[in-house]
């Protein structure tokens, strides 16, 4: 019995480590994103909103069946500080840049996710020009799977879940305990999608953004520990068919009080980038009429999906562009 709830427990775990945001996150992020559109694109969105919503954990799920997808999600920048030197100022934002600097293995070891959240933005264009209703949507939730990960500060860092401070389990409080708590609360108005000159360097400008709280998100998580006893800061909750023991509600609803708005804040700037980007994805492709172009056919989207990722493991990425 004890193997047998160790072993639920690990898995849950690992699971709220791999989903980022948790799926309840990713999931709202896209969700109000559609309502920062303008009226010539908010319309298409809006009767495929429930695709958009239900897809943005595409690419959590997918982690499980491609070596290529993990390093999509995040990017340890601290890994390349030397010397006290700033990372950001060290790491060229262009690709081609990057890998002479580093080499492609070095940067794929250590995350790549604005270069593909830049690259995604070339392929959504693409969508739209084409007027491919399947690429459209199916780019679209990806994309605001990965812009979501990059505002996120556990994202931007070696130590993501606090594995190398003893604050292990710190990644699921950050991003999926406290929303589950909080998220209902949160004020969703953004704003309107703008237009991005520079995609790249706008994701660039999140993750250094996203990097700058994580001081705070380690050492309030820490010195919270040392004043809340043990017996209160985990809890037993019951999740689906199984026992869990997780953060309390206590501990994250005082570790949310003390950093302040900084999740709701990251949430918020996560939808009115996606929003940005899919608008700007659409204004670089000549501003299509999307209004009637047809509906989705999941079943051959699937397939597409399949194909295109075999296609991606098959062939080296050296040589593509991550700054369109």
């Amino acid at each position: 019995m004890k193997r047998v709830w160790l072993a639920s427990f690990v898995l849950i775990a690992v699971m709220l480590v791999c989903q980022s945001w948790g799926f309840y996150g990713h999931r709202r992020i896209n969700r109000m994103a559609v309502f920062t559109l303008p009226p010539e694109m908010i319309g298409f969105y809006k009767r495929n909103i429930e695709f958009v919503t239900a897809h943005a954990v595409d690419p959590d799920k997918r982690r499980y069946a491609s070596k290529n997808e993990a390093p999509r999600h995040y990017i340890d920048i601290d890994h390349y500080a030397k010397d006290g030197q700033n990372a950001f100022e060290l790491m060229p934002r262009y690709w081609f840049d990057a890998v002479e600097k580093y080499s492609e293995d070095t940067l794929q070891a250590y995350g790549i996710v604005p270069w593909h959240v830049a690259r995604m933005t070339n392929w959504l264009t693409k969508a739209f020009e084409s007027k491919d209703v399947n690429r459209i949507l199916s780019t679209s939730a990806d994309i605001g799977h990965y812009i979501a990960d990059a505002h996120v500060p556990l994202h931007t860092t070696e130590n993501y879940n606090g594995q190398l401070t003893n604050q292990k389990g710190i990644h699921g409080l950050w991003e999926s305990r406290i929303p589950e708590l909080t998220a209902d609360e949160y004020d969703y108005l953004v704003g309107r999608a703008a237009y991005i000159d520079k995609p790249i360097d706008a994701i660039w400008d999140a993750v250094e953004e996203s990097h700058s709280h994580l001081d705070s998100v380690l050492f309030i998580e820490k010195d919270l520990t040392q004043k809340i006893p043990s017996d209160q800061k985990y809890a037993f909750e019951t999740r689906g068919a199984s026992t869990v023991r997780q953060y309390s509600q206590q501990f994250a609803l005082a570790y949310t009080n003390r950093m302040g708005d900084m999740v709701e804040s990251r949430m918020r700037k996560a939808i009115v980038m996606v929003g940005s980007i899919w608008y700007t994805a659409w204004v670089n492709a000549g501003q299509p009429d999307i209004e009637n172009i047809g509906n989705v056919n999941e079943e051959q989207l699937a397939k597409e999906q399949k194909e295109a990722e075999d296609a991606y493991q098959k062939r080296e990425i050296k040589g593509r562009s991550h700054d369109d």
